[in-house]
């Protein structure tokens, strides 16, 4: 099908967004479900980075339909060239938000496969639609800068770069370069189902047109909105540094310094440390932050989103309860950040120190830590038998490493 020269100046501009990711070193992995916004994607980049580029696509198994589309995917990126890989979602009888649960089950599953296949950076092509669908989705649960700020055009988490080159882009354009090349897509039925939010937010966007409330115009809002954010992240790193402690994956408040933050700020420092403690995908009710930041003014006890304020010293710890029944071998990531060096042998596994293996640890005082913070540290297990509790002062030849807490403060999608 000739290209013209309308079309072709839409190619290059669509082009024009993701040439930047080829100056980087490396191969490019992108999510391809076979809907228009993936499969342009697909078309775009493999023009781009042809073998270098690697296609992965989630069988959700919610619609008998997903196995097709995923062959459909499957036979496309053969005929460019890009490999391709079908990661299936084995779940049984899912309760509560179908889509944040497959949502989730998405990023863990490509986020593991990119991992494993050696790949650093994964696209996804969320739209200029998607932005405003977001935005109003964020308005109708009066939410806050962060819930109307949107997506964000990158984010970094659990050791991959995740990409949105199309955040600015409107869907219609991303349809238009297939049309204008001949190529297809299979649309998703769950797109009209009127149970999602955001199939309601895409109708409602339709309805507010005529008053010049465009998916353009609100994605533009959400841009001005997430400079805004970006400013407020800045200020709590800015008081992550002024006002705080870290060690062995803990983090203490100076309460003196900690009183003088701004309001927001201070939500966001401990929210930011919050995640970075526990890794929850979601901030808690603004009501249970609220009575966190009140109970560190106080001096008070505290428990929230699987972690733990130690009044007395004003520490943010992971709380003993929310890791004791989590174990991996030696080599994993142990709760989803810490990492061990060592020793590593097939017989042993990691697990919380806990309380009990705590007693065993005689050198614990020496390290001036709190006995709350240890006992929700990683310990290398043989069956019953502790082997090593290196934050404890057992080491044995192990060391426990986590990502420097500054880098939790921006992992919001």
């Amino acid at each position: 099908m000739p290209v013209t020269e309308d079309g072709a100046a839409g190619d290059a501009a669509l082009l024009t967004l993701i040439r930047p990711l080829a100056e980087a070193p490396g191969d490019l992995s992108v999510a391809v479900s076979g809907g228009s916004d993936s499969m342009a994607a697909l078309h775009l980049l493999a023009r781009v980075f042809g073998p270098r580029l690697h296609a992965v696509t989630v069988d959700h198994g919610l619609r008998p339909e997903a196995a097709d589309e995923a062959r459909f995917v499957g036979q496309v990126c053969a005929g460019l060239g890009v490999s391709h890989r079908v990661l299936v979602w084995q779940h049984g009888v899912l309760a509560g938000n179908l889509q944040d649960k497959a949502r989730q089950a998405r990023y863990g599953l490509i986020g593991g496969w990119a991992r494993g296949a050696g790949l650093s950076r994964v696209v996804v092509a969320h739209t200029a639609d998607d932005q405003a669908e977001t935005l109003l989705m964020g308005l109708a649960r009066g939410a806050g800068i962060d819930g109307l700020a949107g997506m964000r055009p990158c984010w970094q988490a659990d050791g991959l770069t995740w990409l949105r080159p199309f955040l600015t882009t409107p869907r219609e354009a991303l349809r238009a370069y297939l049309r204008r090349h001949g190529q297809g897509w299979r649309d998703d039925p769950s797109n009209d189902d009127d149970r999602f939010t955001r199939v309601r937010a895409r109708r409602a966007l339709k309805a507010l047109a005529p008053l010049g409330i465009t998916g353009a115009r609100l994605a533009a809002v959400a841009g001005h909105l997430a400079q805004a954010r970006q400013a407020l992240d800045r200020a709590a790193d800015e008081a992550l540094a002024f006002c705080t402690d870290e060690a062995a994956g803990a983090l203490t408040l100076h309460p003196g310094r900690f009183a003088t933050l701004p309001p927001e700020t201070a939500r966001r420092l401990v929210l930011g440390t919050l995640r970075w403690i526990a890794g929850t995908p979601h901030p808690p009710r603004q009501a249970d932050l609220d009575r966190l930041i009140a109970a560190i003014g106080a001096g008070r006890d505290a428990t929230l989103a699987g972690c733990r304020l130690i009044g007395r010293t004003a520490t943010l710890c992971r709380e003993e309860r929310a890791v004791a029944a989590h174990t991996t071998p030696t080599h994993a990531v142990w709760d989803g950040r810490w990492s061990l060096s060592g020793p590593h042998d097939p017989a042993l596994h990691l697990g919380a120190l806990g309380a009990e293996g705590l007693r065993l640890c005689p050198g614990w005082r020496a390290t001036g830590l709190p006995r709350a913070v240890l006992a929700a540290t990683p310990a290398v297990w043989d069956g019953p038998r502790l082997v090593a509790a290196p934050l404890a002062g057992l080491s044995a030849g192990w060391q426990a490493i986590c990502p420097p807490v500054g880098t939790a403060f921006n992992k919001v999608h």
